[in-house]
């Protein structure tokens, strides 16, 4: 499975529920939130599997995560979508449990498997009874030990993938228009890879680059493994030691990572004045505007957070009034979008057009507007109103099993710390009304963007790309 930005990005810790008592009230004050302690054990054992253990006994059933640090970025020339297959093969069968034993043992126990690959990662999770977690660590060892490739399954998950990607952007306008605006603003970066890979590729990945991959990435030192429900971490971390232990750390991982996490490899190379238009299935224009985002974990990208909430979130946000919610709409939909990838990022407003309404008119219209949003959308009330929804959002995140891996688990991966949550929280409350309004004004007024739509009006396999004035 893919996965893909849609909206803001999602908060990644809760704060206290006494941080949101009187939410609804607004303005309300700047006061930090209240420090938060999470109840996690966390260990690295000797082969470099970090393991975080957050104990519930509310319920008896856990969410057992795992993170390995690969995705499509780290995919060269004639490999990409490695990543992605890889992904799906990881159920296809292991030496101690056989093709069709892993799925079938955990549904038959009453619990449920799947994983997502992105550009930054490639991530596993169940949510299974607690008495099945013995047997889940077993399960996991054996796939990430002895993954078999079986040459019968392998092209048969080859099929699987052809028809995942002509469901999910083939024959999907929003997919589609997405994987073009994530092509040509990352063009000749490695975020400019197809995630689920382009289709020649898909046609010649063959079992042993395939395999390479899993042995190369799918390592302890290169893993995040996340377990959240009724667990004992006294218990648990020696069976998890036992069963994990034995597997060894990848030869140059490291060294091959450092030299694809280059910054000089992400630097934006691609003519942010350009338009491009696309035929796709769909009967009424769709398009994207995209910016220059930035990458996650900057001051920067938590200020293009609030101003994508601030701007776009929900029905009662300015670009929903303005926009569609009206006498007379331009758009059927809209939405504000701050994607902040490991090493990159962009921020894209995206929508669809009113029946009778031309992309060229569309298009005219917000251009005149873009330059009128920070004046007339961002004042204090909103931007508390703002802050109040992120740290709601984030609590609610908090409150199951799968949020509370998910959170650790990846603030591990991109901070060093599973609790950097808290710092979060203090870093979207002290963003102030005059540094939203500035980087307003660099994202809509002061630089360029690329404007893509995609309708089953344009010809067939052509695309249109000319000159634009923007600013």
């Amino acid at each position: 499975m893919l996965q893909k930005k849609i909206g803001t990005r999602i908060i990644s810790l809760a704060v206290l529920a006494a941080t949101l008592s009187g939410c609804s009230h607004l303005p309300q004050s700047n006061k930090k939130p209240a420090p938060v302690h999470l109840n996690v054990k966390k260990v690295v054992l000797d082969n470099g599997l970090t393991v975080l253990i957050a104990p519930n006994s509310k319920l008896p059933i856990v969410s057992y995560y795992t993170l390995f640090d690969v995705g499509g970025r780290y995919e060269g020339p004639g490999t990409t979508g490695a990543t992605h297959f890889l992904e799906h093969l990881m159920f296809k069968g292991a030496k101690k449990y056989g093709p069709g034993q892993f799925d079938n043992l955990i549904e038959r126990n009453g619990g449920m498997t799947n994983a997502y690959t992105t550009n930054d990662a490639t991530v596993y999770y169940q949510n299974i009874p607690s008495s099945f977690v013995e047997t889940m660590i077993d399960l996991e060892v054996d796939r990430v030990q002895n993954l078999l490739l079986e040459p019968i399954g392998f092209e048969s998950e080859r099929q699987v993938i052809f028809e995942e990607r002509k469901m999910r952007y083939e024959n999907s306008p929003d997919g589609f228009i997405y994987l073009m605006m994530m092509k040509k603003v990352f063009e000749g970066t490695p975020y400019g890879q197809s995630v689920i890979g382009d289709v020649e590729d898909l046609k010649s990945l063959s079992r042993d680059q395939v395999m390479n991959f899993f042995k190369t990435y799918y390592a302890p030192d290169n893993a995040i493994l996340a377990i959240a429900g009724d667990v004992d971490p006294d218990k648990l971390i020696p069976i998890i030691k036992e069963k994990y232990g034995a597997i060894p750390r990848s030869k140059g991982l490291m060294e091959l990572k450092a030299k694809s996490d280059d910054p000089k490899n992400y630097e934006f190379k691609a003519n942010f004045n350009t338009e491009y238009s696309y035929y796709a299935t769909n009967p009424i224009p769709k398009f994207m505007m995209a910016f220059k985002g930035e990458k996650a974990g900057t001051r920067r990208a938590f200020i293009l957070d609030v101003l994508a909430y601030e701007l776009g979130n929900g029905g009662s946000s300015y670009l929903a009034q303005k926009y569609v919610r009206n006498q007379t709409p331009l758009l059927s939909d809209i939405s504000l979008s701050s994607y902040n990838l490991r090493h990159s990022g962009v921020f894209y407003l995206s929508g669809e057009l009113m029946d009778n309404v031309t992309i060229e008119n569309a298009k005219k219209q917000i251009k005149l507007d873009i330059k009128n949003f920070c004046s007339q959308a961002l004042d204090a009330r909103t931007l508390q109103k703002t802050k109040n929804q992120i740290m709601s959002q984030a609590y609610q995140q908090m409150k199951t099993n799968a949020g509370m891996a998910s959170t650790i688990m990846m603030n591990e991966k991109v901070y060093g710390d599973y609790s950097y949550g808290t710092k979060e929280m203090e870093i979207y409350n002290s963003v102030t009304e005059s540094e939203v309004k500035k980087e307003c004004l660099a994202i809509f007024v002061n630089s360029d963007s690329i404007f893509i739509s995609t309708w089953d009006k344009y010809p067939k396999n052509l695309s249109a790309s000319l000159s634009l004035e923007t600013k």
